[in-house]
């Protein structure tokens, strides 16, 4: 049969398919530097608004303006916010990428596509759908600076007709953008109103796809988790930020900023009652929060993996001479320069044992906007209480993608600044030592310079109890095995573990960050696909809590799932566990740059569980690094 026939008969298979509504995935491709994320923020907020779970994914270039861009919109009644890897609908604006955004697509697909780069010829097993944006464009403006600025946002009124988000909706999402500007707004709502008219009456709905309203998002807000950890800083009290741009981490600092000086500005003098420093690179970043933490201050720093790489020495400093620092890592792909715009959860085992020597360092690790807000208030109590550096391990999907969220709680916990010397515990202990152990949880007091309690100079080289120079093999000893002690007393300080044990599972799934969402639809997955009951296993913290071995316990094998390819945070419990409870663990990783998918893992557990998995090509390419490992 001619291919125009193939087409036609295709496209009425496609539209006999029962309606699939808000469960399917969004893609539009278009270049760096052309408007687009305006334009793709508006839909997907307009579809939250809608009642529908949805979230939103960005994959940028690292260099300059005009390389692909693809952001992703997951809309799920069921509230799965993790990657999907198959594309249901495409909105084809690249000439570069478009022909192969097109091929990779499964057969029933749609396409909306800018007419003049004719993809209806590549394929005949999808949904076309040609619009010409620069004629349309025409419509709403003369000014050519303009319409370079709208055009993306003709789409968005294709969309809206095609797959039902209300107009009335992107309205509202197109105030919230540009609430002070009423030109920008009445200029994009007519670049709306001229997409919608043109899909009304030129194009015919063909594909299964759409968007109705629910009743799911009460209570939510749309963040991304850099944001909601700057709202957490602020919240902790947070009094020096000490940082160097990096890539995924500036738009952490650079919020704070703003908050800071809507916030932290006396009303009366107009006098600033923070600081923010701008360092020449990240190692003196490190060395300016460690020092204000020693005077006293709240101090916090936020870099990525090659920044983390230049701070080992001052992570040791801050750890030997017992110093509190919050350091932010928003991951992302090394090693090197790596890949800086893709995800990550590669810095796990070179965080932990940051700097020369034997150290080791607590790990916060939120895998939502809500606990990158609860954790960022934590750190702060932690690091003071243990008067160490804290990390909070982020990456770059939670801290730059936008997410659902709760609304975040105002904190009533009073701040915790640890063991501060005072006249009352001076009078109980007789002699003050900056690294004497009075009460046998390896933590010693310490004073702030300025008050009227002892001061003590910093000390990072060999030092006896009482903060004296000492090059004494007994001296060191005493002290490092304090260290050690203290490390041993903050595992039940750190956060708790969230652990679902299923009963009839002989199945344990661990993980944390990020990947925790792709854990819940995986976990359905198993059980509906193949009756494989799991027990989940979510680690919040290092050091780990004791619930970790007792859970290793009551499971014949244990899946570690993490996004780095070295399997480091099963290599960071191995340390740990005894050599029967290590053999439990295998592997389930992911390590490509995209944000981990719960199919992937789905299939990779099944493999080594020993079924036979039927792979789809409609499904897309089994990934080549979905590593099998473990015993």
């Amino acid at each position: 049969m001619p291919s125009s026939d193939a087409a036609v008969a295709e496209r009425s298979v496609v539209a006999s398919t029962t309606p699939v509504i808000n469960d399917f995935s969004i893609q539009v491709a278009t270049v760096n530097g052309s408007g687009s994320q305006t334009a793709n923020l508006v839909l997907l907020r307009s579809i939250f608004q809608m009642g529908v779970p949805v979230s939103g994914k960005n994959m940028f270039p690292s260099n300059i303006a005009g390389l692909p861009t693809w952001f992703t919109i997951r809309a799920n009644k069921h509230g799965y916010v993790a990657r999907k890897t198959e594309i249901d609908f495409l909105v084809a604006m690249n000439p570069e990428t478009a022909r192969e955004d097109v091929l990779n697509l499964k057969r029933g697909a749609a396409v909306v596509y800018d007419e003049p780069l004719k993809l209806d010829a590549l394929r005949d097993d999808l949904v076309f759908y040609p619009v010409p944006f620069d004629t349309l464009v025409g419509q709403v403006s003369r000014d050519v600076k303009l319409r370079r600025r709208v055009r993306n946002m003709i789409y968005d009124g294709v969309l809206s007709q095609l797959l039902g988000v209300q107009l009335e909706q992107m309205e509202v999402a197109l105030r919230r953008q540009f609430g002070s500007k009423p030109k920008v707004v009445s200029i994009n709502r007519e670049a709306l109103d001229v997409g919608f008219a043109f899909a009304e009456q030129h194009l015919e709905k063909r594909d299964p796809y759409g968007i109705e309203p629910m009743d799911e998002n009460g209570g939510r807000i749309l963040v991304d988790g850099n944001a909601a950890a700057a709202i957490g800083c602020l919240m902790a009290g947070v009094t020096v930020v000490t940082w160097y741009p990096i890539t995924p981490s500036s738009s952490l600092c650079e919020t704070l900023i703003g908050y800071l000086r809507k916030y932290r500005v006396d009303k009366e003098t107009g006098k600033a009652t923070f600081a923010v420093v701008q360092a020449e690179d990240e190692i003196a970043a490190l060395g300016m929060a460690i020092g204000s933490g020693w005077a006293g201050a709240r101090s916090m720093t936020a870099t990525s993996g090659p920044g983390v790489s230049l701070m080992g020495e001052f992570a040791g400093l801050g750890y030997y001479a017992e110093v509190p620092a919050v350091i932010f890592d928003v991951q992302r792909v090394g090693p090197s320069t790596g890949l800086p715009t893709r995800t990550a959860q590669g810095d796990v085992l070179s965080t932990a044992f940051l700097s020369h020597g034997d150290s080791r360092h607590p790990l916060l690790f939120p895998c939502s906007p809500e606990e990158c807000y609860s954790m960022a208030i934590n750190a702060f109590d932690l690091a003071e209480r243990f008067q160490t550096p804290v990390f909070v391990m982020s990456d770059l999907d939670l801290g730059m993608n936008t997410w659902m969220s709760p609304t975040f709680e105002y904190p009533t916990k009073p701040i915790d600044r640890g063991k501060v010397l005072d006249q009352e515990t001076l009078d109980r202990i007789g002699r003050f030592g900056r690294y004497r152990d009075v009460d046998g949880d390896g933590i010693p007091y310490r004073s702030i310079p300025g008050t009227d309690m002892p001061a003590y100079f910093c000390r990072g080289s060999g030092h006896n109890e009482w903060g004296q120079y000492s090059e004494r093999a007994d001296d060191y000893e005493k002290n490092v095995d304090r260290l050690t002690r203290k490390f041993e007393t903050a595992r039940n300080w750190m956060p708790a573990p969230v652990v679902e044990i299923n009963r009839k599972a002989r199945i344990g799934i661990i993980a944390y960050g990020t990947t925790h969402w792709a854990i819940i639809e995986s976990r359905d997955q198993l059980a509906a696909e193949a009756d494989l009951q799991t027990s989940y296993y979510r680690l919040r913290a290092y050091p780990f809590r004791s619930a970790l071995a007792s859970f290793i316990e009551r499971h014949d094998r244990v899946y570690v799932v993490e996004q780095n390819r070295d399997a480091q945070m099963s290599t960071l419990m191995r340390l740990e566990l005894r050599a029967e409870l290590a053999g439990r663990l295998r592997s389930v990783l992911h390590y490509a740059g995209m944000p981990i998918d719960a199919r992937s893992i789905t299939e990779n557990v099944l493999i080594q569980e020993g079924y036979r998995v039927e792979h789809s090509e409609a499904d897309g390419p089994l990934p080549h690094n979905a590593g099998v490992g473990g015993e």
